[in-house]
């Protein structure tokens, strides 16, 4: 499953200002025949994107303020995406706290991570596997990989498929349950 697979990838955003990128540590998995995800409905222009095929950025505004980025993971014509929720920065630091105007809490959640990186809105349909910003494999976690609720959604909040690295302090939010342990690249359920 794509989402897991992730966990442990870096994202990297190359801008003229530098670099600026961090490791995935946490994923929510959206699904065409899920109702939270923007597919649920078919295709519309702005959702275009969720259905351009793997690899591709599929990046949304949410309340109007946060840019939110995915990985689309279907063939094309499917949507279906994982969101980024979480990254360990491990690059560009000094970048991502002059960018968020802080020092802490950098990537801990979608919309800070975008910030962190400077992805907007015209991010939306690069291809994620080449390019400014980019998606590097990278070892499988150490740490144990988990499945929990997904969180900040109204529809499908009881599907576990939010996805993180137990005990990373990076998350977004720490899970209250855990619905699946010991998940590994690869082998993981859908």
């Amino acid at each position: 499953m794509v989402a897991v697979d992730l966990l442990g990838c870096t994202l990297v955003h190359e801008t003229p200002e530098g670099a600026a990128a961090g490791v995935i540590v946490e994923t929510e998995a959206y699904r065409p025949e899920d109702p939270a995800c923007h597919a649920y409905k078919g295709p519309t222009m702005r959702n275009r994107n969720i259905f351009a095929g793997p690899g591709i950025a599929y990046v949304y505004v949410s309340y109007g303020i946060h840019h939110l980025l995915n990985v689309v993971c279907e063939e094309e014509g499917v949507g279906s995406a994982v969101l980024i929720r979480a990254l360990r920065p491990v690059d560009g630091t000094d970048l991502m706290q002059t960018r968020r105007g802080r020092e802490k809490d950098l990537c801990n959640g979608p919309g800070r991570l975008t910030q962190s990186l400077g992805v907007g809105i015209e991010h939306d349909g690069l291809d994620l596997t080449g390019g400014p910003l980019n998606i590097l494999s990278g070892p499988e976690p150490e740490e144990e990989m988990v499945a929990t609720t997904r969180i900040g959604i109204s529809r499908g909040v009881e599907l576990p498929w939010r996805y993180l690295v137990l005990g990373e302090k990076n998350v977004s939010v720490k899970p209250k349950a855990i619905s699946g342990r010991g998940l590994r690249r690869g082998r993981s359920p859908a």
